[in-house]
């Protein structure tokens, strides 16, 4: 199998007659972080079921949350995010912080894409309405190198013949995909 470059990429994302050769999203960037199973059965069209109680739960806090105060955009067709009105920031809604990272992460990746396929430049909030609770998040050198190391990674994982192996972690009690994992 080819083996796909994060510059491969970033130049099909600039042009727009070209199909990017993997359309990296920041739900794949949350999955990598989380379980990099999940994130494999994911690219595979594997799909959670979207009517669950959790994912449900996240969707209205999301729907619900700074309604007045923000302003949706679809970039490309996959990526969704959220412009506060007041200061232009990028900002993402979760429900919990109980896992801090792989929002964090998803941001960070909104921030990328937006300075190096639009040029754009950007900062943004992580929000955690129902615990009063927000994060400023930037895109320093640190944080890119971060986040391009993730993405190396999804590449790795999504074009790998095989699912990474099984690996038992906290989440896996609540994770949708539990029941393919442990069969």
């Amino acid at each position: 199998m080819a083996v796909t470059s994060l510059s491969d990429i970033v130049d099909a994302e600039r042009d727009p007659s070209r199909d990017p050769p993997i359309r990296i999203t920041g739900l794949m960037v949350q999955y990598f972080e989380v379980c990099k199973r999940e994130l494999w059965f994911m690219s595979r069209g594997i799909d959670i079921d979207r009517g669950s109680v959790n994912i449900r739960r996240g969707t209205r806090v999301d729907e619900t949350s700074y309604r007045d105060k923000r302003q949706s955009f679809q970039v490309n067709g996959r990526i969704a995010i959220d412009v506060l009105d007041d200061s232009g920031d990028i900002m993402e809604v979760k429900v919990s912080s109980k896992l801090e990272e792989p929002p964090k992460l998803q941001l960070l990746y909104y921030l990328w894409y937006l300075e190096t396929v639009l040029d754009i430049e950007k900062d943004g909030v992580l929000a955690y309405p129902q615990e009063r609770k927000r994060e400023r998040v930037e895109l320093d050198d640190e944080n890119r190198e971060r986040i391009e190391t993730v993405l190396r990674g999804i590449i790795e994982v999504v074009e790998a013949d095989v699912p990474p192996e099984l690996e038992k972690k906290p989440v896996c009690d609540s994770c949708l995909y539990q029941d393919i994992c442990w069969m």
